[in-house]
């Protein structure tokens, strides 16, 4: 695409504004590319910051997305350690906190999301932390020691694999967590237990069912967690990850439509014309789903960063991925494809005791979406159930035999 007349601003110096700044490039648009981050840091991948580098066993540069260089060598203008102050959608301009003005003929925002944060005493208190960038992963891994005791406030997905992170590193963990087992809200109850039991199995306590009060501790150090029930927990130091929320504050100065995040079309387009929102931030009408989906996943980031750019360029192509995302912990990898908010059955191939399976979440018999434990190949293989939104057998979904890709070629009238 011929853009040498046009302005295209990302703000957003993430995973999916890096993507977004790259495939632009990449896909021929020849104009002005602005990339613009609050971070210090080059665009680069979240999920090590509570795996491998958090561990220590990675360095920060082997998670950029690309080389610093790149940007330079690409002519994308790369400018961090700046913040977005304002948009100003008549004049089409972005007003950044030094004063200077960046006018736009397209914008995208990806803002992303920021910890959500306890209201509760004591959370300044000097060893209490949060996990969002290089420097909350390098000062809890200088907390991090053989022998200490940490609290993981949170049994989400950060919390349960910083959780297994500090176990690998010696430390001994106890989780406080309000719901009745770890990541219940999105894998459901059979697979939430399997999970508190691989922790268990590696020495973790767990507190369900409350929250915390405090934080306490002498000197201005976090000595103790304090729950709900009146609890006292020691610790040398605590994590909180207790979830994001968007970061709107800008679109919302602008005039655009929120809802939950950036009210975006199936092709990305927010409210105001030339303005669109991908990532974390950005609340789709998702073509398959039928409905409006915010995901705070890094497969999602990328994959909406590039579809974001590509319909920039004018491709006009509506974003339908099911959505995937995976985690690490100790031995085990969870995958997940899709995406369900409620569901009749779970239908199991394999077998959930052994720890060696992929769940299918069936409503009205139609797959939502599938779980696996150690078998990435069949989730991964599941998407093309869930984009057919057509019912399905569950004797098939159980049988080994039955090629899940085949069958969901068979759903599109596409089998050979």
């Amino acid at each position: 695409m011929s853009g040498r007349s046009q302005t295209f601003v990302v703000v957003g110096a993430n995973s999916t504004g890096g993507t977004a700044a790259a495939t632009l490039r990449t896909d021929g648009f020849d104009g002005r590319v602005v990339l613009i981050g609050a971070e210090q840091h080059p665009p680069y991948e979240r999920p090590p910051l509570s795996k491998e580098y958090l561990r220590g066993e990675v360095p920060r540069d082997h998670t950029f997305l690309r080389p610093q260089s790149w940007y330079g060598d690409n002519g994308v203008e790369l400018m961090l350690s700046t913040q977005a102050k304002k948009i100003d959608t008549a004049a089409k301009v972005v007003r950044l906190d030094g004063g200077d003005d960046v006018a736009y003929d397209k914008l995208l925002l990806a803002t992303g999301g920021q910890n959500r944060r306890l209201a509760v005493p004591g959370l300044d208190l000097d060893g209490v932390h949060e996990l969002r960038t290089f420097e909350d992963a390098d000062a809890i891994r200088s907390r991090a020691a053989p022998g200490r005791k940490a609290v993981v406030v949170g049994a989400g997905f950060i919390g349960c694999e910083v959780t297994a992170s500090l176990r690998a590193m010696g430390v001994d963990v106890e989780v406080v967590e309000p719901l009745p087992a770890p990541l219940v809200r999105v894998v459901g109850p059979e697979v939430a237990r399997l999970f508190e039991e691989i922790h268990r199995d590696h020495g973790v306590g767990f507190h369900f069912g409350q929250g915390v009060s405090a934080f306490e501790g002498t000197g201005g150090r976090v000595e103790e967690v304090v729950t709900e029930s009146g609890a006292s927990l020691g610790c040398d130091f605590a994590v909180v990850g207790v979830g994001i929320h968007p970061v709107t504050e800008l679109a919302a100065e602008g005039g655009l439509e929120l809802t939950n995040g950036i009210a975006v079309d199936p092709f990305l387009r927010a409210s105001e014309q030339d303005i669109f929102a991908a990532g974390d931030v950005a609340d789709h009408q998702h073509p398959v789903f039928g409905r409006r989906l915010r995901v705070e996943h890094w497969d999602n980031a990328l994959k909406m960063g590039a579809a974001a750019a590509k319909n920039m360029m004018g491709a006009g192509v509506a974003f339908d991925d099911p959505h995937w995302f995976w985690s690490d912990q100790y031995d085990y990898n969870l995958q997940y494809v899709g995406f369900a908010a409620e569901w009749d059955e779970l239908i199991v191939r394999g077998n959930l005791e052994e720890r060696n399976f992929v769940g299918f979440y069936v409503k009205a018999g139609v797959v939502q979406a599938a779980v696996g434990i150690n078998r990435g190949r069949d989730v991964r293989r599941a998407s093309g159930l869930i984009k057919a939104q057509r019912p399905i057998d569950a004797a098939s979904l159980r049988d080994e035999n039955v090629d899940l890709k085949k069958l969901a070629a068979s759903l599109d009238g596409k089998e050979q």
